[in-house]
């Protein structure tokens, strides 16, 4: 792995750019890569991955070098991880105690204790620690977040269903998928569920979970691997109006009826039921390069980040309570198409 860091530091990008790397250039830490290379106030100084070969492809793609870890650590101030959930732990907590600003991807971590131990670390040491619920960051829930803010909600139904995966996959369908949108429903409710109660295959390929909240909330939430149409959705049931709202083209329609009419006609009465479509206006944009420029703004200005480690435990908690009704049992394994 080359070891000419600072030349590229000062030549890849301006000089007020944060110097950043990305551990871990999977199929997820690859996109991190090309968006960092290219974004506005980021200098990408390198990749590291335990295929070197791997990280030396992707580093050749954007412009920047395939390092050793250590050595990556000591030449940025933040970094994306983008390695396998069982080992977000470890090169979290190497990251930050290398006094480095970190973006790990979803699930936070496999095991509770051991996030809290990050969190409270990341505390301790003064660290930028944000969690990478991606959908957090998709124009269209940003809108949504908004419009239901001063709205009764009654219910909310998601479906994340796909195809099976021709990828290796670590995570169950409700580490993997689900927890997409428990982060959404447990942004907008700002609450802990009061009762959870779910069910699917034990193979890990298909869950359905019914979450309650104290204000009556109920949410409905579907994940799959085994549905032949890919569908990424979210409807919102208020007391004045539907909302449906698309994930993969980014669209919100707010669904209202208008007032019954009744008219007169030829001595009879008619009945008229108008419904009532509005479609905000949203700037379509890749979410992940939402993610990682709020991530470069909150590491430079040393803020809270958007999803913070809290939040990702939040939603961890509620995400392996699931998988225990469930009864869910994996094995990583290769899913083909």
């Amino acid at each position: 792995m080359s070891s000419d860091v600072r030349t590229l530091s000062t030549t890849h990008k301006d000089g007020d750019a944060l110097p950043v790397g990305v551990i871990g250039v999977g199929s997820m830490g690859s996109n991190h890569a090309r968006i960092l290379s290219q974004l506005q106030g980021a200098n990408l100084i390198g990749v590291n991955d335990v295929d070197q070969h791997r990280a030396s492809d992707v580093a050749l793609s954007n412009g920047t070098h395939a390092l050793e870890r250590s050595e990556l650590l000591r030449s940025v101030d933040a970094v994306s991880v983008a390695v396998p959930t069982a080992y977000h732990y470890e090169v979290v907590k190497e990251c930050i105690e290398a006094g480095v600003d970190v973006l790990v991807e979803k699930p936070f971590v496999d095991d509770i204790a051991k996030g809290k131990e990050l969190a409270r670390l990341a505390r301790r040491n003064d660290i930028v620690l944000q969690v990478g619920h991606i959908e957090r960051f998709n124009p269209a829930v940003q809108a949504v977040i908004d419009i239901v803010s001063d709205l009764e909600l009654i219910a909310i139904s998601t479906t994340r269903v796909g195809p099976p995966l021709s990828r290796v996959v670590s995570d169950d369908v409700v580490l993997d998928l689900m927890v997409h949108d428990l982060d959404i429903v447990l942004a907008i409710a700002d609450e802990i569920p009061t009762t959870i109660d779910a069910t699917g295959r034990r193979d890990g390929q298909y869950a359905t979970a019914q979450l309650t909240f104290p204000d009556e909330l109920v949410c409905t939430l579907t994940a799959s691997r085994v549905t032949q149409r890919r569908m990424r959705e979210m409807e919102i049931t208020c007391d004045n109006c539907q909302i449906t709202v698309d994930y993969l083209d980014q669209s919100v329609n707010i669904h209202r009826h208008a007032s019954p009419e009744y008219t007169q006609n030829d001595g009879t009465i008619a009945y008229r039921n108008e419904s009532v479509i509005e479609r905000p206006l949203i700037e379509t944009e890749e979410p992940l390069k939402r993610e990682l420029s709020a991530f470069i703004e909150a590491s430079r200005n040393d803020s809270t980040p958007v999803v913070t480690a809290e939040d990702g435990l939040r939603v961890l908690e509620v995400a392996i309570e699931i998988t225990r009704e469930v009864g869910i049992q994996t094995e990583p394994k290769v899913y083909s198409q």
